[in-house]
């Protein structure tokens, strides 16, 4: 049955001049299927560092700690003014390369192609979720703050408990749209071979110079992870929302 749905697809899509007949080829399909699957799977590794690691550079950025705060920020404005491409190359052909050398050569190398899209791609996005957070930090009324201190909280506490889940609340809408950019930038995987979507694509195209074809898929594959990402975002933003607090 779907099998003939698919034959039907590919005679109707020829009809207008789109031209899927790969998709009756299952070592083309198969790879192409599983690029699929190895980009969602990008995103959902990378999607959990990137917070994470975003609400540790902001706690730093705004811990008052000149020791902390400054390599932090050195960071921050390294990763913000490089772009994401150049990042996974040099992690990958330099910081790889010395990896491999330290540990014997590249068979004793646990870190491949895959965890250095995450790495990049989710570390990336945590300077920009850092920026976001901070900014919901300093928003938060200092009047806030030095009555939790007051009454006994840490530095540690006030942040936990005070001034994080109202600065989330401020920085949603931004952390979000880091979110989305997130989502594409795992493309950048085709450029180390990591057998994304793109990558599959890619491997396809050069061969049946379908580009059209596979661009509309691709483009219709990312939008609709976008627009779930994107719905999500907004139920959270609404949930969290506190009336006379950023709304």
């Amino acid at each position: 049955m779907i099998d003939q749905a698919v034959r039907t697809f590919v005679a109707l899509a020829g009809e207008v001049g789109l031209h899927y007949d790969f998709l009756l080829s299952p070592s083309e399909v198969r790879p192409w299927i599983a690029g699929m699957g190895t980009t969602l799977l990008l995103v959902l590794l990378a999607i959990p560092l990137s917070l994470a690691a975003g609400v540790a550079f902001a706690a730093a950025l705004t811990s008052g700690r000149p020791w902390l705060a400054g390599p932090v920020r050195a960071y921050v404005e390294l990763t913000r003014n490089t772009p994401t491409l150049v990042q996974l190359m040099f992690a990958f052909f330099a910081l790889n390369m010395l990896l491999s050398k330290a540990l014997g050569g590249a068979a004793n190398n646990p870190f491949t192609p895959f965890f250095w899209v995450v790495a990049v791609t989710g570390l990336h996005i945590a300077a920009f979720h850092a920026e976001a957070l901070r900014g919901g930090i300093e928003a938060v009324p200092a009047a806030m703050v030095e009555t939790a201190h007051a009454i006994g909280f840490s530095s540690f506490e006030v942040l936990r408990y005070v001034t994080l889940p109202l600065a989330l609340r401020t920085a949603m809408p931004a952390i979000v749209n880091n979110l989305v950019n997130l989502v594409k930038l795992t493309t950048i995987g085709s450029a180390i071979a990591v057998g994304e979507v793109t990558y599959a694509s890619i491997m396809i195209w050069t061969q049946r110079d379908n580009v059209l074809e596979l661009m509309i898929v691709i483009l219709l594959f990312f939008g609709l992870i976008n627009t779930v990402l994107s719905q999500l975002g907004r139920s959270v933003e609404r949930r969290l929302a506190v009336p006379g607090y950023g709304v």
